[in-house]
């Protein structure tokens, strides 16, 4: 049935997509994206020199550039860069990846809804770190509250496999050069290795936490889960913990230089 609203709509969006000043914000945004990966890297090796006090994960990324000179003028700006990344996944959930077709152009678009609700998240929390409040990645908190519900332990499995695969999803993104979908034109050999390490390195971090899910529920304990700080804290704890941290932490390197390339060639139709 034919919808005038629905094609409107879809013309607005693809004129927003083709706007050069859309475009420039959108590349500022995967900037700011990418400087929040490099504080995380930037802590993580911090964590892994012996600063226990350390809170490596996106927050406490955010935390981090709130004490900088200039912090709040820069932590806005982070913020508002987010928000636009979080707008521009919208868009491409809606109309986007037209290079594509069939199930996979859904697929992308689904995994475009998914993104826009993670900025949106990260973003959402930079704004509350920039008015003064603390942010946090709230893992415990979900598993806690799962925890009292019919059936939680169940949910709590269900969000740690989850987890766990958008963790395996991000390993094999970078494995299998699957990122280039996202780009326009060709990478040198130097990009692509940053690319790939940046995408394993994020990917096994992100695995641990999902693992950590399902300890919670496996040991009924909610402070067994969390986000990505206490991931972290863990790994330090294992076998070889600081030369894990560290090749962690090269990979959140890696992919917040990732991010500055693909803002240099991001995909917008």
């Amino acid at each position: 049935m034919h919808r005038p609203d629905l094609d409107d709509a879809r013309d607005t969006a693809h004129k927003v997509q083709e706007s050069s000043s859309y475009r420039f914000l959108v590349r500022g945004g995967l900037v700011a994206f990418g400087v929040v990966h490099l504080l995380v890297g930037y802590l993580a090796v911090r964590l892994a020199l012996g600063s226990s006090g350390e809170d490596a994960s996106q927050s406490g990324a955010l935390r981090e550039l709130a004490k900088a000179p200039m912090g709040p003028v820069l932590l806005w700006a982070v913020t508002v860069g987010l928000f636009v990344i979080a707008l521009w996944q919208l868009l491409s959930a809606f109309v986007g990846h037209r290079h594509l077709s069939g199930k996979l152009r859904s697929r992308r678009r689904l995994v475009s809804v998914g993104r826009t609700v993670l900025y949106g998240v990260l973003a959402v929390n930079a704004a509350i770190i920039a008015m003064g409040g603390n942010g946090g990645d709230g893992g415990d908190t979900v598993s806690a509250t799962l925890l009292s519900l019919p059936f939680g332990r169940f949910m709590i499995i269900i969000v740690g496999v989850s987890v766990g695969a958008v963790g395996v999803s991000q390993v094999l993104r970078g494995a299998r050069d699957k990122y280039k979908d996202e780009l326009q034109g060709e990478l040198s050999v130097l990009q692509r290795w940053i690319a790939r390490v940046g995408h394993v390195g994020k990917g096994a971090a992100i695995m641990v936490v999902g693992a950590l899910f399902i300890w919670a529920a496996w040991t009924y304990d909610s402070n067994s889960a969390g986000g990505l700080d206490n991931a972290l804290q863990i790994v330090r704890t294992g076998p070889f913990g600081n030369i894990a941290l560290f090749a962690i932490a090269l990979g959140f390197a890696c992919y917040g230089t990732y991010a500055f390339i693909w803002a240099r060639h991001a995909r917008f139709h």
